[in-house]
């Protein structure tokens, strides 16, 4: 079961790498042929930087939108990079290539705070959950897959909690086991627990519905053009690239125009 689990694990991380990039390789070549960004809108590329930052980190849009939806979705993902911030130390050698991030990983307060982080994690996604559910408009646009993703990663959580507040794990043998899955290594073996199994087998299956999802939104937010265009249509004329490689093969060959 070990062996099955690294595999999976090693395949789920591959599909959704692979699928990310892919994905943020299509937004990237897809034409933005008009000049879109929301306004009130930054007119410089470092005003465009900074609102994008504050987009990112702060959910500034949301914010101004929906309070509850943004208290409960900011906390949720800030809860998150606390939580993968703490787990970073299952998967770091302190003598291995990325020994200069242990330092941060290692620190008390990190783990302390990514320890108590899944709790208002799966609380942030516990009111998603109960906003598709009982908010009319949001509820009818609601598909099913939009349930079972918040699900999914609510049980990912909470079987990560199980494991931190009731059940104890070998945190020495789980980092033995993912150092050696990282090192090609399949034959290092799991505690003997079945939440253990669960936590990562629910954990390879987020990895390969993630590139498929609407989970798409962590690549797409930095290319969504009503957010990182520069608001200066009268100073610069806008001119997506294939119109340009249009432009180009018309003076190329000037029989084409007509």
């Amino acid at each position: 079961m070990s062996t099955l689990i690294a595999i999976l694990l090693s395949l789920a991380t591959l599909v959704m790498l692979i699928g990310l990039a892919r994905k943020a390789k299509q937004y990237r070549s897809t034409p933005a042929p008009l000049k879109i960004p929301v306004t009130p809108a930054p007119k410089t590329t470092g005003g465009v930087v900074i609102r994008m930052a504050k987009e990112v980190v702060l959910f500034a849009s949301l914010f101004r939108s929906n309070k509850w939806t943004w208290l409960f979705g900011w906390m949720f993902h800030a809860s998150l990079a606390l939580v993968f911030l703490r787990h970073l130390r299952y998967v770091i050698d302190p003598e291995g290539m990325l020994s200069f991030i242990w330092p941060l990983v290692s620190l008390e307060m990190v783990q302390s705070f990514g320890k108590y982080a899944g709790i208002t994690m799966v609380i942030g996604l516990a009111g998603l959950f109960g906003r598709r559910l009982f908010v009319a408009r949001v509820r009818y646009i609601s598909a099913p897959s939009d349930y079972l993703m918040l699900l999914l990663i609510m049980f990912i959580g909470g079987s990560g909690l199980f494991m931190s507040f009731i059940n104890h794990i070998d945190i020495i043998q789980i980092k033995t086991f993912m150092l050696g899955i990282l090192n090609f290594d399949f034959d290092q073996e799991l505690p003997e627990s079945s939440i253990i199994l669960i936590h990562l087998g629910l954990v390879s299956l987020l990895g390969f519905i993630l590139p498929v999802s609407k989970l798409l939104h962590i690549p797409g937010v930095f290319y969504s053009p009503t957010r990182n265009q520069v608001d200066n249509p009268r100073e610069k004329r806008h001119i997506s690239e294939w119109a340009k490689k249009l432009e180009e093969t018309r003076k190329e060959y000037p029989e084409l125009r007509g």
